[in-house]
Protein backbone atom coordinates (compact mmCIF):
# COMPACT_ATOMS: atom_id res chain seq x y z
CA UNK A 1 0.00 0.00 0.00
CA UNK A 2 1.12 3.37 -1.10
CA UNK A 3 0.26 7.29 -0.66
CA UNK A 4 0.67 6.63 -4.49
CA UNK A 5 -2.09 4.46 -5.43
CA UNK A 6 -5.24 6.56 -5.30
CA UNK A 7 -8.34 5.29 -4.33
CA UNK A 8 -11.96 6.29 -5.86
CA UNK A 9 -14.61 7.55 -3.60
CA UNK A 10 -17.50 5.80 -4.21
CA UNK A 11 -19.18 5.51 -7.06
CA UNK A 12 -18.27 9.29 -8.20
CA UNK A 13 -14.75 8.60 -10.05
CA UNK A 14 -13.17 11.07 -7.99
CA UNK A 15 -9.54 9.67 -6.91
CA UNK A 16 -8.26 11.15 -3.52
CA UNK A 17 -4.99 9.93 -1.31
CA UNK A 18 -5.73 7.02 1.28
CA UNK A 19 -5.40 9.10 3.85
CA UNK A 20 -6.96 12.70 4.02
CA UNK A 21 -5.44 15.39 6.28
CA UNK A 22 -8.02 16.68 8.66
CA UNK A 23 -7.47 20.02 10.25
CA UNK A 24 -9.32 19.83 13.52
CA UNK A 25 -6.01 20.95 15.10
CA UNK A 26 -5.26 24.39 13.02
CA UNK A 27 -6.45 27.87 13.12
CA UNK A 28 -5.92 30.98 15.87
CA UNK A 29 -6.80 30.99 19.46
CA UNK A 30 -7.83 27.50 21.37
CA UNK A 31 -5.98 25.68 18.38
CA UNK A 32 -3.45 23.68 19.14
CA UNK A 33 -1.52 24.46 15.96
CA UNK A 34 -0.78 27.80 14.78
CA UNK A 35 -1.35 29.37 11.24
CA UNK A 36 2.79 29.03 10.17
CA UNK A 37 2.84 25.66 11.51
CA UNK A 38 -0.51 24.48 10.10
CA UNK A 39 0.62 25.77 6.80
CA UNK A 40 4.14 24.34 6.68
CA UNK A 41 2.30 20.62 7.89
CA UNK A 42 -0.29 21.35 5.10
CA UNK A 43 2.19 21.74 2.25
CA UNK A 44 3.92 19.22 3.44
CA UNK A 45 1.17 16.46 3.16
CA UNK A 46 0.51 17.89 -0.03
CA UNK A 47 4.25 17.07 -1.01
CA UNK A 48 4.48 13.71 0.72
CA UNK A 49 1.59 12.52 -1.45
CA UNK A 50 -1.38 13.35 0.43
CA UNK A 51 -3.68 14.83 -2.13
CA UNK A 52 -7.14 14.82 0.44
CA UNK A 53 -8.14 17.61 2.80
CA UNK A 54 -10.95 17.72 5.25
CA UNK A 55 -11.95 20.61 7.48
CA UNK A 56 -15.09 22.40 8.66
CA UNK A 57 -16.43 25.77 9.22
CA UNK A 58 -16.77 25.07 13.26
CA UNK A 59 -12.79 24.02 13.24
CA UNK A 60 -11.52 27.52 15.26
CA UNK A 61 -14.47 28.92 14.18
CA UNK A 62 -13.59 29.40 10.67
CA UNK A 63 -9.59 30.02 10.99
CA UNK A 64 -8.82 26.07 9.97
CA UNK A 65 -10.74 27.12 6.62
CA UNK A 66 -8.86 30.49 6.46
CA UNK A 67 -4.79 28.77 6.71
CA UNK A 68 -6.43 25.44 4.66
CA UNK A 69 -7.08 28.43 2.01
CA UNK A 70 -3.76 30.18 2.50
CA UNK A 71 -2.30 26.43 2.20
CA UNK A 72 -3.34 25.72 -1.27
CA UNK A 73 -3.49 28.66 -3.39
CA UNK A 74 -1.34 27.59 -6.45
CA UNK A 75 -2.13 24.33 -5.48
CA UNK A 76 -6.43 24.10 -5.67
CA UNK A 77 -6.39 21.84 -8.61
CA UNK A 78 -4.11 18.94 -7.04
CA UNK A 79 -6.36 18.88 -3.81
CA UNK A 80 -9.77 17.53 -3.18
CA UNK A 81 -11.06 19.66 -0.16
CA UNK A 82 -13.77 18.62 1.77
CA UNK A 83 -15.62 21.18 4.44
CA UNK A 84 -18.51 20.77 6.36
CA UNK A 85 -21.44 22.54 7.92
CA UNK A 86 -23.88 22.21 11.00
CA UNK A 87 -22.17 23.02 13.84
CA UNK A 88 -23.10 26.76 16.10
CA UNK A 89 -21.08 30.15 14.50
CA UNK A 90 -20.42 32.80 16.51
CA UNK A 91 -22.91 32.86 19.80
CA UNK A 92 -26.20 32.70 17.23
CA UNK A 93 -27.84 29.64 17.83
CA UNK A 94 -29.55 30.22 14.32
CA UNK A 95 -26.29 29.96 12.70
CA UNK A 96 -26.10 26.70 12.68
CA UNK A 97 -27.97 23.28 11.65
CA UNK A 98 -28.81 21.33 8.31
CA UNK A 99 -31.77 24.04 7.32
CA UNK A 100 -32.04 25.57 3.87
CA UNK A 101 -31.58 29.21 5.27
CA UNK A 102 -28.30 28.51 7.24
CA UNK A 103 -26.99 25.56 4.66
CA UNK A 104 -26.77 28.71 1.88
CA UNK A 105 -25.05 31.43 4.20
CA UNK A 106 -22.55 29.11 5.35
CA UNK A 107 -21.46 27.63 2.31
CA UNK A 108 -21.00 31.15 1.13
CA UNK A 109 -18.96 31.99 4.00
CA UNK A 110 -16.78 28.74 3.53
CA UNK A 111 -15.87 29.20 0.03
CA UNK A 112 -14.96 32.98 0.77
CA UNK A 113 -12.69 31.98 3.84
CA UNK A 114 -11.07 28.69 1.38
CA UNK A 115 -10.56 31.35 -0.96
CA UNK A 116 -11.81 29.03 -4.00
CA UNK A 117 -15.04 29.14 -5.95
CA UNK A 118 -15.57 25.35 -5.65
CA UNK A 119 -15.96 22.73 -2.70
CA UNK A 120 -15.22 19.31 -3.86
CA UNK A 121 -17.32 17.55 -1.42
CA UNK A 122 -19.77 19.14 1.32
CA UNK A 123 -21.00 17.44 4.40
CA UNK A 124 -23.45 17.41 6.80
CA UNK A 125 -21.13 17.40 10.13
CA UNK A 126 -23.89 15.89 12.14
CA UNK A 127 -27.92 14.82 11.73
CA UNK A 128 -29.90 17.53 12.03
CA UNK A 129 -33.17 16.32 14.42
CA UNK A 130 -34.99 19.38 13.74
CA UNK A 131 -34.80 19.96 9.82
CA UNK A 132 -36.21 17.45 7.26
CA UNK A 133 -34.04 15.43 5.31
CA UNK A 134 -35.47 16.19 1.83
CA UNK A 135 -34.61 19.83 2.66
CA UNK A 136 -31.05 19.36 3.14
CA UNK A 137 -30.91 17.48 0.49
CA UNK A 138 -33.21 19.47 -2.12
CA UNK A 139 -30.40 22.61 -0.78
CA UNK A 140 -27.74 20.37 -1.19
CA UNK A 141 -28.55 19.40 -4.92
CA UNK A 142 -29.26 23.08 -5.52
CA UNK A 143 -25.50 24.02 -4.65
CA UNK A 144 -24.54 21.40 -7.02
CA UNK A 145 -26.49 22.72 -10.03
CA UNK A 146 -24.75 26.20 -8.96
CA UNK A 147 -21.46 24.51 -9.13
CA UNK A 148 -21.01 25.47 -5.59
CA UNK A 149 -20.21 22.28 -4.10
CA UNK A 150 -19.53 19.09 -6.41
CA UNK A 151 -20.70 16.18 -4.42
CA UNK A 152 -21.92 16.49 -0.85
CA UNK A 153 -21.92 13.38 1.82
CA UNK A 154 -22.92 13.03 5.47
CA UNK A 155 -21.47 12.63 8.65
CA UNK A 156 -22.24 10.07 11.67
CA UNK A 157 -25.36 9.21 10.01
CA UNK A 158 -27.23 6.40 11.79
CA UNK A 159 -27.87 3.17 9.61
CA UNK A 160 -31.58 4.16 9.16
CA UNK A 161 -30.82 8.17 7.58
CA UNK A 162 -28.06 6.85 5.88
CA UNK A 163 -30.60 4.85 3.79
CA UNK A 164 -33.29 7.50 4.09
CA UNK A 165 -31.08 9.75 2.34
CA UNK A 166 -30.32 7.35 -0.33
CA UNK A 167 -34.29 7.11 -1.43
CA UNK A 168 -35.12 10.64 -0.67
CA UNK A 169 -32.81 11.94 -3.44
CA UNK A 170 -33.66 8.90 -5.59
CA UNK A 171 -37.08 9.14 -4.99
CA UNK A 172 -36.93 12.77 -5.94
CA UNK A 173 -35.17 12.63 -8.73
CA UNK A 174 -31.77 14.48 -6.83
CA UNK A 175 -28.86 13.77 -6.53
CA UNK A 176 -27.90 11.30 -3.19
CA UNK A 177 -24.63 11.76 -1.13
CA UNK A 178 -21.68 9.87 -2.04
CA UNK A 179 -19.70 10.00 1.29
CA UNK A 180 -20.35 9.33 4.88
CA UNK A 181 -17.20 10.24 7.30
CA UNK A 182 -17.05 8.04 10.89
CA UNK A 183 -15.32 7.04 13.56
CA UNK A 184 -12.95 3.43 13.02
CA UNK A 185 -10.26 2.21 14.55
CA UNK A 186 -8.74 -0.82 16.29
CA UNK A 187 -10.92 0.03 18.93
CA UNK A 188 -13.91 1.50 18.05
CA UNK A 189 -15.39 -0.98 15.44
CA UNK A 190 -19.38 -0.64 15.86
CA UNK A 191 -19.81 0.35 11.90
CA UNK A 192 -18.20 -2.43 10.59
CA UNK A 193 -22.11 -4.10 11.94
CA UNK A 194 -24.50 -1.73 9.01
CA UNK A 195 -23.50 1.21 8.36
CA UNK A 196 -20.38 -0.33 5.87
CA UNK A 197 -22.66 -2.80 4.51
CA UNK A 198 -24.83 -0.09 3.58
CA UNK A 199 -22.01 2.30 2.09
CA UNK A 200 -20.88 -0.48 -0.13
CA UNK A 201 -24.19 -1.46 -0.98
CA UNK A 202 -25.14 2.21 -2.11
CA UNK A 203 -21.67 2.85 -3.76
CA UNK A 204 -21.31 5.20 -0.77
CA UNK A 205 -17.24 6.61 0.03
CA UNK A 206 -16.29 6.38 3.48
CA UNK A 207 -13.61 9.01 5.09
CA UNK A 208 -13.04 7.51 8.29
CA UNK A 209 -11.45 9.41 10.85
CA UNK A 210 -9.79 8.87 14.42
CA UNK A 211 -7.55 6.05 13.57
CA UNK A 212 -5.84 6.83 17.00
CA UNK A 213 -9.22 6.95 19.18
CA UNK A 214 -8.19 10.68 20.71
CA UNK A 215 -5.01 9.19 21.39
CA UNK A 216 -5.99 5.64 22.75
CA UNK A 217 -3.44 4.30 20.03
CA UNK A 218 -0.92 6.44 20.40
CA UNK A 219 1.00 4.64 22.71
CA UNK A 220 0.91 5.91 26.23
CA UNK A 221 -2.44 3.94 27.32
CA UNK A 222 -0.80 1.05 28.85
CA UNK A 223 -1.53 -0.95 32.16
CA UNK A 224 0.25 0.19 34.93
CA UNK A 225 1.70 2.83 33.06
CA UNK A 226 -0.41 5.76 34.84
CA UNK A 227 -2.42 8.97 33.00
CA UNK A 228 -0.77 9.60 29.89
CA UNK A 229 -0.80 13.71 29.81
CA UNK A 230 -2.64 15.09 27.04
CA UNK A 231 -5.01 18.18 26.38
CA UNK A 232 -8.02 15.81 25.34
CA UNK A 233 -7.55 14.20 28.90
CA UNK A 234 -7.88 18.04 30.51
CA UNK A 235 -10.86 18.76 28.14
CA UNK A 236 -12.50 15.03 28.49
CA UNK A 237 -11.60 13.86 31.57
CA UNK A 238 -14.19 11.15 31.68
CA UNK A 239 -13.24 9.69 27.89
CA UNK A 240 -9.79 9.42 28.76
CA UNK A 241 -9.29 8.89 32.27
CA UNK A 242 -7.76 5.46 32.93
CA UNK A 243 -8.75 5.18 36.55
CA UNK A 244 -11.80 4.94 35.74
CA UNK A 245 -14.30 1.64 35.47
CA UNK A 246 -16.01 2.37 32.27
CA UNK A 247 -12.26 2.51 30.60
CA UNK A 248 -11.08 -0.67 31.72
CA UNK A 249 -11.92 -2.42 28.78
CA UNK A 250 -10.59 0.11 26.82
CA UNK A 251 -7.52 -0.38 28.70
CA UNK A 252 -6.35 -3.35 28.47
CA UNK A 253 -7.64 -3.97 24.98
CA UNK A 254 -4.64 -0.73 24.02
CA UNK A 255 -2.07 -2.41 26.02
CA UNK A 256 -2.54 -6.17 24.13
CA UNK A 257 -2.85 -4.11 20.70
CA UNK A 258 0.63 -2.34 21.72
CA UNK A 259 2.19 -5.63 22.72
CA UNK A 260 0.79 -7.00 19.12
CA UNK A 261 2.69 -4.09 17.49
CA UNK A 262 5.81 -4.77 18.81
CA UNK A 263 5.80 -8.86 18.62
CA UNK A 264 5.54 -7.55 14.26
CA UNK A 265 8.20 -5.06 14.89
CA UNK A 266 5.31 -1.96 14.24
CA UNK A 267 4.53 1.08 16.10
CA UNK A 268 1.36 1.11 17.54
CA UNK A 269 0.47 4.19 15.29
CA UNK A 270 1.23 2.08 12.43
CA UNK A 271 -0.94 -0.90 13.38
CA UNK A 272 -3.67 1.60 13.88
CA UNK A 273 -3.54 3.39 10.57
CA UNK A 274 -3.02 0.44 8.67
CA UNK A 275 -5.76 -1.54 10.03
CA UNK A 276 -8.01 1.71 9.19
CA UNK A 277 -7.14 1.31 5.80
CA UNK A 278 -7.25 -2.36 5.11
CA UNK A 279 -11.51 -2.41 5.49
CA UNK A 280 -12.53 -2.81 1.92
CA UNK A 281 -15.23 -0.44 2.75
CA UNK A 282 -13.36 2.69 3.51
CA UNK A 283 -11.98 4.96 1.03
CA UNK A 284 -9.53 7.08 3.01
CA UNK A 285 -8.59 7.61 6.75
CA UNK A 286 -8.45 11.27 8.33
CA UNK A 287 -5.19 11.60 10.24
CA UNK A 288 -5.19 14.94 12.65
CA UNK A 289 -1.15 15.82 12.98
CA UNK A 290 -0.41 18.50 15.30
CA UNK A 291 3.12 18.77 14.50
CA UNK A 292 5.24 17.93 11.35
CA UNK A 293 6.53 15.03 13.95
CA UNK A 294 2.93 13.69 13.88
CA UNK A 295 2.66 13.41 10.13
CA UNK A 296 5.96 12.03 9.59
CA UNK A 297 4.96 8.89 11.67
CA UNK A 298 1.48 8.76 9.85
CA UNK A 299 2.93 8.87 6.21
CA UNK A 300 5.84 6.32 7.01
CA UNK A 301 2.33 4.17 8.59
CA UNK A 302 0.56 4.25 5.33
CA UNK A 303 3.23 1.86 3.84
CA UNK A 304 2.10 -0.75 6.17
CA UNK A 305 0.31 -4.03 5.19
CA UNK A 306 -1.29 -6.45 7.85
CA UNK A 307 -0.89 -10.19 7.25
CA UNK A 308 -4.25 -12.64 7.79
CA UNK A 309 -2.52 -13.84 10.83
CA UNK A 310 -2.57 -10.13 12.50
CA UNK A 311 -5.87 -9.41 11.68
CA UNK A 312 -7.11 -12.23 13.02
CA UNK A 313 -5.11 -11.66 16.30
CA UNK A 314 -6.70 -7.98 16.11
CA UNK A 315 -10.01 -9.68 16.22
CA UNK A 316 -8.90 -12.00 18.97
CA UNK A 317 -8.39 -8.91 20.93
CA UNK A 318 -11.08 -6.53 19.90
CA UNK A 319 -13.69 -8.44 17.98
CA UNK A 320 -15.54 -7.43 14.54
CA UNK A 321 -18.59 -4.50 15.22
CA UNK A 322 -17.91 -3.76 19.12
CA UNK A 323 -17.34 -0.52 20.43
CA UNK A 324 -16.28 0.15 23.98
CA UNK A 325 -18.82 3.31 24.73
CA UNK A 326 -21.49 4.37 22.89
CA UNK A 327 -19.92 7.92 22.88
CA UNK A 328 -17.25 6.51 20.71
CA UNK A 329 -20.05 6.05 17.93
CA UNK A 330 -19.11 9.70 17.39
CA UNK A 331 -22.76 10.99 18.66
CA UNK A 332 -25.21 9.89 20.68
CA UNK A 333 -29.06 9.32 19.21
CA UNK A 334 -31.20 11.79 21.03
CA UNK A 335 -33.59 9.03 22.31
CA UNK A 336 -30.58 7.63 24.11
CA UNK A 337 -29.45 10.63 25.11
CA UNK A 338 -32.64 12.36 26.76
CA UNK A 339 -34.98 10.06 29.04
CA UNK A 340 -38.27 12.34 28.13
CA UNK A 341 -38.05 10.55 24.55
CA UNK A 342 -38.11 7.01 25.62
CA UNK A 343 -40.58 7.39 28.76
CA UNK A 344 -44.32 7.91 28.49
Amino acid sequence: MSLNELRTLGRTGALISPLTLGTLNFGNGTAPTGPAESIRIIQAALDGGITSIDTADIYSQGEAEVVVGQAIQGRRDDVFLATKFHGQMGSNPAHAGNSRRWIVRAVEDSLRRLNTDRIDLYQAHRPDYNTDLLETITTLNDLIRQGKILYYGTSVFSPAQLVEAQWIANTNHLTPPVADQVPYSLLVRANERDVFPITQQYGVGVLSYGPLDGGWLAGGYRVGAGQPESSRFSALPGRFDVTAPFNQGKLHAADALAQLAARYGLTLIQLAVAFALNHPAVTSVIIGPRTEDHLTDYLKAADVVLSEAVLDEIDDIVAPAVNFLERDAGTVAPHLEYPELRRR
